[in-house]
């Protein structure tokens, strides 16, 4: 009798309980986890946006993860997706897009889910506002592929040149140089200069520069439209713009102008040189247009302008660099609503100018232009406004190539051995070429249908 009691005492217990427990299931927030290929200050901004989305709007929980790298995030991705739980956003940069594309789960469906596809028609996501409408013409294009955004776009930059303003006035240097030919005629005026600088300019060897120039002349980097139209089947590192490019480079080393550090991607490297004024300009990214000029402002101005171009073709416009979001496919409805209004709510008016002034990317939005710019923001620094400026004067969409990070090394490589040991320019970049083409045939052999 006892033991029915208590029976009885448990089965009253429970279904008291039991309600009580359900009610506390689902009033736990849905995690959305973010993995981005940021681990410095970048990361804890992140972070801090997060935390801000996660208060206003508690039935949500974004955690934001960070990588080394870009390859890092996206490789402990599809790692996740072979385990059965993968992030809801991926980290990813511009030049792997085509990679992102082909990438599929270990049931064959595609590892990432367009977002234009996942939103439909829906003009908010519980009661965040879409902005994929809004975002810049030069990421949008980009990142829009048959017929769908893929992506959302977020730290997006240009290539843009820094000049040494003192080191300019000392050497008569009026207006900032545009063209090669302008370059060489500056620099010729400052190896004049009896305290000058050893050299007159640099830039990383990295085949991001080389993939711009191409676009400004509006030389194709592959085949079907620059990968475009349809799969990408052959590139053209030795075509008559590559050629005229490296050939311009390595006479600007010859003639004293170009100082190569030695290093293969050497961003810190190509930097210093310019911030201890070992040089008077400095071709890089622009999402350093505002770091910069900071670093330098206590020995000299540094000015911001567009990056300089070949006056022997016509110009076609600057591509972006830069990184964007991606959306995993296979999320359930809720998670994968939640990773949606995070993404449109990360990128509105307010945290697109927010990250600009932060960073140095693009706003990424017009109306986050528009705003700052309304504000004052571009008076007060025109460094910020080039990179947006230099994207709008001729709308160009860069290359779309499987495994373009391969056929990247292969291009730095043999620029690297054009500088360091010379030779035939033509000949190297053939057989750049051809290794190039091997690489890419290996890859569609893989991905293509």
């Amino acid at each position: 009798m006892k033991q029915a009691r208590m029976l009885i005492v448990l089965v009253l217990l429970v279904a008291f309980l039991l309600p009580s427990a359900l009610i506390l299931a689902q009033d736990e927030p849905t995690e959305v986890r973010v993995w981005v290929a940021f681990t410095d200050y970048r990361l804890d901004w992140t972070r801090d946006r997060a935390a801000e989305f996660n208060e206003l709007y508690p039935e949500y929980e974004v955690i934001v993860e960070g990588y080394e790298s870009y390859n890092q995030a996206f490789d402990a991705t599809v790692l996740a997706a072979e385990q059965g739980n993968p992030p809801a956003i991926t980290h990813f940069f511009e030049a792997a897009t085509q990679e992102a594309r082909d990438a599929v789960t270990p049931d064959g469906d595609p590892l990432f889910k367009s977002v234009s596809d996942a939103i439909g028609d829906r003009e908010e996501i519980n009661g965040v506002p879409v902005v994929l409408g809004d975002v810049v013409s030069a990421a949008a294009d980009y990142y829009t592929l048959d017929g769908e955004f893929t992506s959302m776009p977020w730290n997006t930059s240009s290539s843009v040149m820094f000049s040494n303003a003192t080191i300019l006035e000392a050497a008569g240097i009026e207006e900032i140089p545009v063209t090669w030919g302008e370059i060489e005629a500056a620099c010729e005026a400052i190896a004049a200069l009896d305290d000058g600088p050893e050299y007159c300019i640099t830039w990383p060897n990295h085949s991001w520069f080389f993939e711009q120039t191409m676009a400004q002349m509006g030389q194709e980097l592959a085949n079907n439209g620059n990968g475009r139209d349809a799969r990408a089947t052959e590139v053209f590192l030795n075509s008559e713009g590559s050629l005229a490019y490296a050939t311009w480079w390595k006479n600007l080393q010859d003639m004293g102008y170009y100082v190569y550090t030695g290093v293969q991607r050497d961003w810190g490297g190509t930097q210093n040189a310019f911030e201890s004024e070992q040089v008077a300009f400095l071709i890089f990214s622009s999402s350093d247009a505002t770091v910069i000029p900071a670093n330098t402002a206590e020995n000299f101005p540094t000015v911001v302008s567009r990056m300089p171009y070949s006056e022997a073709f016509d110009f076609n416009g600057n591509i972006i660099g830069g990184a964007t979001l991606w959306l995993n496919n296979g999320l359930d409805e809720v998670t994968e609503d939640g990773a949606l209004a995070f993404l449109n709510w990360f990128s509105n008016t307010e945290n697109a100018a927010a990250w600009h002034q932060e960073t140095g990317y693009i706003p990424i939005t017009d109306t986050a232009f528009t705003g700052l710019q309304d504000g004052g923001w571009f008076e007060e620094n025109p460094n910020a406004a080039v990179a947006n400026e230099q994207l709008n004067l001729v709308p160009t969409t860069g290359a779309l190539i499987g495994n373009f990070v391969a056929i990247r090394d292969v291009y730095t490589a043999a620029m690297e051995e054009i500088l360091l040991e010379g030779g035939d320019i033509a000949e190297i970049l053939e057989e750049a070429n051809e290794d190039a083409n091997v690489l890419l045939e290996e890859y569609n052999l893989l991905y293509a249908e």
